[in-house]
């Protein structure tokens, strides 16, 4: 169909740019056997291609049946939107194929936005990946300090451009930081014209 001339037209003219460094493309199906046949296909667009693959769909059954099938053709996958220990545990227990590489997105900041530390998710990954093909990549970054976080446990993390807008501060002295901010304060005071 037309969608599918679409996306895949994009997702070619993206490989040409991205000079073999590895792209992830989503599959938009939710359905657990279209998954696995748009993943077919979207993998056969490049050999620098992770599928990516959401650990639940949106009636929240798991993909873990997707994953071994294509971790069992050879199709590397990014499995994203893991929240919980348990969700990369069922990732873990369906990619026995040691020579088909693996992404599994921690949604770290979101995480974070429900109050949950998730650090503790991630230093798990990171035990429990040892010694696999597998990536840990720190998603939904909120914060300068989440690529420190990121580069204790994770290998790969995407940062929004506005992260990196600020990444300038990064060992600003803060004794001078927060003179700067009060300047700021009394900036916005007198332009107040209270």
């Amino acid at each position: 169909n037309i969608g599918t001339k679409k996306y895949k037209d994009f997702a070619v003219n993206f490989l040409k740019q991205s000079r073999g460094l590895p792209v992830s493309f989503e599959v938009f199906a939710d359905d657990l056997n279209e998954m696995v046949k748009q993943a077919k296909e979207i993998a056969s667009w490049g050999d620098n291609i992770y599928v990516k693959i959401p650990i639940v769909n949106t009636e929240g059954k798991s993909t873990q049946k997707v994953i071994h099938i294509l971790n069992k053709l050879n199709i590397k996958v990014n499995v994203t939107a893991i929240f919980t220990y348990d969700q990369l545990l069922s990732v873990l227990e369906n990619v026995k194929n040691n020579d088909c590489p693996v992404i599994v997105s921690l949604f770290c900041g979101r995480i974070a936005d429900s109050g949950v530390d998730p650090m503790s998710l991630c230093k798990s990954a990171k035990f429990l990946c040892k010694n696999k093909n597998i990536e840990i990549l720190w998603a939904s970054t909120r914060e300068v300090l989440n690529i420190f976080q990121a580069s204790e446990f994770c290998d790969i993390i995407t940062v929004p451009d506005g992260i990196f807008k600020k990444f300038h501060l990064v060992g600003k002295d803060l004794t001078e930081y927060s003179i700067d901010t009060v300047k700021m304060f009394r900036k916005d005071a007198l332009a107040s014209k209270i």
